[in-house]
């Protein structure tokens, strides 16, 4: 069995949290404010249904572009309404 298959979503995050970090950053540099670690990470790992091998999930939140991050977080405004 490998790693990640033994680790949960909390662990994969904690793994991530410095990438999740620095893209957060990104986008604040880009002028989007108010976006955190914790955002990126939810944005990213929304899509999955099973947890992914480390190097997908690394790439993922390294490519994660502010359209697609505009776009999770629109869908899920109107799917919850105050949730966000």
């Amino acid at each position: 069995m490998s790693l990640e298959a033994q680790l949960s979503s909390d662990d994969l995050f904690d793994q991530v949290l410095e990438l999740c970090q620095s893209k957060a950053d990104e986008f604040l540099f880009l002028g989007y404010e108010n976006i955190t670690a914790l955002d990126v990470w939810r944005c990213v790992s929304s899509s999955y249904k099973e947890l992914p091998p480390m190097h997908r999930l690394v790439n993922d939140v390294l490519s994660l572009k502010i359209t697609k991050y505009m776009n999770w977080l629109m869908l899920n405004m109107y799917k919850n309404p105050g949730a966000i």
